[in-house]
């Protein structure tokens, strides 16, 4: 099971930094072009914020199952001192659920805006600090902090998963 949802967890996360680039591109066009804030704008701020919580969800079952998180419950003391076990028990956890809560707030604060130009402005501002925020937690490969593979399954450097291709 916990294969399953690391390897969701690792692949959503694309879709969830293409939707919220794309909403941001959006964003930024509407606010400075004053561009009618359309149905289709609405439906990508809404599928954006969707999209994240689902990577949300994911990432929270996960965090409940892994071996990671349960040596970190019981052995905080010498937890926060291993790299690795910190990133994943505070740091990435942490950011991330800021960064999810940033796209719920400036998703909420949009919709209730009166004009299509605050709308685009709040959407902008929001989703660009969590984009932000996102872009630093995520454990890339090149990360001098904790490193994963960009497609779980696919780099024989990190992953063993499929490992009789």
């Amino acid at each position: 099971m916990e294969l399953i949802l690391l390897t969701l967890h690792s692949w959503f996360r694309w879709l969830v930094l293409i939707s919220l680039v794309y909403a941001l591109y959006r964003a930024y066009r509407g606010w400075l072009y004053d561009k009618p804030f359309t149905v289709f704008e609405n439906r990508v701020r809404h599928n954006t914020a969707t999209i994240a919580h689902i990577q949300l969800i994911l990432g929270v079952w996960l965090y409940l199952i892994s071996p990671i998180t349960t040596f970190f419950i019981h052995h905080i003391a010498d937890a926060v001192h291993i790299r690795e076990i910190r990133f994943f028990g505070i740091e990435h956890s942490s950011t991330m659920l800021i960064a999810i809560l940033l796209i719920t707030v400036g998703s909420a604060l949009a919709k209730r805006k009166k004009s299509d130009r605050d709308k685009f402005k709040t959407i902008a501002i929001w989703f660009t600090i969590a984009l932000l925020l996102i872009l630093a937690a995520i454990p890339w490969e090149f990360s001098p902090l904790v490193s994963r593979p960009y497609l779980r399954g696919f780099s024989p450097l990190h992953s063993n998963y499929f490992s009789f291709f």
